[in-house]
């Protein structure tokens, strides 16, 4: 009887010792593949609060909860099974979709560079500002879960690439804990953002002056931030794709690239002490100048034809139409003769 105790003990153990050490392996999976999808999630930070520019303060937090929500959702129910029924039964497909996200990445990218070349600010044309009313608002938060789909597509792919020789259900754990804490973390950084000005109105209204001078430096302070996290995220997305690009034409046989970039950052990696730093830091500004030249050749193609495209033609034409019925709409100017009669 005794003896049946001990073995059922040890047995007891043993599991446990599994367990914790598939404990182990989930958490350490899921850091290593979160940290090498930073790229997106910084650009999903920087993008979504521009969804919400314009609408109510009462609904801001609603709307980027049915946001948050959106995502998760994309990521658990869609993204999540689909990417375990590729692993499992067509895995040789994954570098291929890897690197559609990485050209995807790199057009972003490079396109959001070249707007910024040309002083093109794409928020005066295309600004998702809120009009009142619920159809309105839903319209909004489609758009968002819609352009986070895409977005959640490449973390999630990027994530189940960094543990390969996973069993199928680590890596579906360790999909789930990335999915989890990436959207938590994304969602509750624009939370903090899109209300961080609130917060500074509501320090300047108080008596103290303390208060006063905080509250008026995150007002001022916001811009500048949102314009921070929206350039380190253009360099993370072109930095990423780039990498993407590199690795996946190395592994699909087309070694050049590869070899070019690791002859450079060879020379950097036995300086003492920060040899490492500077190696990977040559790596990523090759691999950032790969993605820009590769999502401009990208854009170079695809731009003319998507304003090709019967919908941009039409769109263009409503709203060269809107445009003249408004200066049509415009008094004539008073010349100075008018003026004097």
């Amino acid at each position: 009887m005794s003896g049946g105790l001990v073995a059922l003990l040890d047995d007891i153990a043993a599991l446990a010792r599994i367990a914790a050490a598939s404990v182990d392996d989930v958490a350490a999976g899921a850091a290593k593949a979160g940290t090498k999808a930073a790229g997106v999630v910084i650009d999903d930070a920087a993008v979504t609060p521009q969804y919400v520019s314009g609408a109510d303060p009462s609904r801001e937090l609603p709307m980027i909860k049915k946001i948050f929500w959106g995502s998760l959702r994309n990521k658990l129910l869609i993204i999540l099974p689909a990417l375990l029924l590729i692993s499992a039964f067509i895995p040789w497909i994954i570098p291929f979709i890897l690197m559609l996200g990485g050209t995807y990445l790199c057009y972003e990218g490079a396109e959001k560079v070249w707007h910024k070349l040309r002083g093109h600010h794409e928020a005066d044309e295309d600004s998702p500002a809120v009009d009142r009313g619920a159809d309105a608002e839903s319209k909004v938060v489609k758009g968002a879960i819609t352009t986070d789909f895409i977005l959640s597509c490449e973390i999630m792919v990027i994530a189940m690439n960094e543990v390969p020789d996973a069993s199928l259900w680590v890596r579906a754990l360790i999909l789930v804990v990335v999915a989890i804490v990436i959207t938590v973390a994304v969602y509750g950084a624009v939370a903090l953002i899109v209300k961080m000005d609130d917060v500074g109105m509501h320090l300047a209204a108080k008596d103290s002056a303390s208060s006063q001078r905080f509250g008026e430096m995150l007002v001022r302070g916001m811009p500048a931030v949102l314009g921070a996290i929206t350039f380190i995220g253009t360099i993370a997305m072109l930095w990423v794709g780039g990498h993407i690009m590199l690795q996946g034409s190395h592994d699909l046989g087309w070694h050049a690239p590869y070899d070019l970039v690791h002859a450079l950052e060879h020379p950097f990696a036995g300086i003492p002490v920060a040899g490492g730093f500077l190696a990977w830091l040559v790596n990523t500004l090759c691999s950032a100048v790969l993605g820009v030249l590769w999502g401009g050749i990208v854009m170079a193609v695809l731009t003319p034809l998507l304003k090709a495209l019967p919908s941009n033609k039409a769109k263009a034409k409503d709203s060269h139409a809107e445009g003249g019925s408004h200066a049509a709409a415009q008094p004539p100017a008073k010349n100075d003769g008018d003026m004097a009669s």
